[in-house]
């Protein structure tokens, strides 16, 4: 019996993260996988495929741009009608921005990218309830001029110990943070946006659990002058092991950005 050719496919996707428990199927709760996976057996009309997605999101994390891999046994798709269809049954908080075909030697786990987290907030006034599945209101003023020049701080190489989830011994936490700032946010508007919010922006080849949540929840400390900058610093030592337990709200994290690296396509 002839063995099928198995056919690989890449489709970017993106997603409002506020009302599903992350990406991974789950019984009895939505969940961005049992969605992407439904909506394939239905456009498809059968099971038998299967999907890998590039990383994972916690509950309430929102993607704008995200790649998963389709796997097809000898069906090969029309990319010029597949994208619409699926769309048109994708539901309203999902969208896939693109599809091309693949190869067996690619993996969408272990091929090397960079990604670009972004964590929206305000402060001051309370914002509009519409807001609240894209950013988080902190009720405290915050020192943004200080939480700006902390946020510099995270690039380069750092032993990222504290900022590292249930850490255990043999745990590599040493990692390379691209770049790293606070500014005003103009990623993201709305008539109901606050006139004034803020993006903390942080770019890198790989992000532990909770990494960025943790990086915010700092700076947010730091910003309410819970701790100091000397206090910060130390963060960033990872031999000095500091525990840090302030892991900022889910929903005001996006991944924002991800892109292959071309050397290993």
């Amino acid at each position: 019996m002839q063995k099928p050719q198995r056919l690989y496919y890449l489709i970017k996707l993106q997603y409002l993260g506020f009302r599903f428990h992350g990406w991974q199927k789950q019984p009895d709760v939505p969940t961005v996988e049992k969605m992407v996976k439904r909506t394939l057996r239905f456009v498809l009309d059968h099971p038998n495929f299967k999907v890998l997605a590039a990383g994972r999101t916690d509950a309430r994390v929102s993607v704008n741009e995200t790649i998963i891999e389709l796997f097809l046994d000898d069906e090969a798709l029309n990319l010029d009608t597949f994208l619409a269809d699926f769309n048109l049954n994708l539901p309203s908080d999902i969208r896939a921005l693109a599809i091309e075909e693949t190869n067996a030697q690619f993996n969408v786990i272990q091929h090397p990218k960079e990604k670009e987290y972004i964590y929206l907030f305000s402060h001051g006034e309370k914002f509009h309830p519409f807001c609240a599945s894209l950013m988080v209101y902190m009720k405290t003023e915050l020192d943004i001029e200080l939480m700006k020049t902390a946020a510099r701080l995270f690039e380069g190489t750092h032993n990222f110990w504290s900022y590292t989830y249930k850490p255990s011994d043999t745990t590599d936490t040493i990692s390379t943070v691209n770049s790293c700032l606070i500014e005003e946010n103009s990623l993201f508007t709305a008539n109901f946006f606050p006139e004034k919010s803020y993006a903390f922006r942080v770019t890198g080849m790989g992000f532990k659990r909770h990494q960025v949540r943790l990086m915010m929840g700092a700076l947010f400390d730091l910003g309410m002058h819970k701790i100091t900058l000397d206090d910060f610093k130390e963060t960033l030592d990872g031999s000095k092991k500091i525990h840090l337990s302030h892991i900022a709200p889910a929903s005001g994290l996006m991944l924002y950005r991800m892109e292959l690296s071309k050397s290993e396509s």
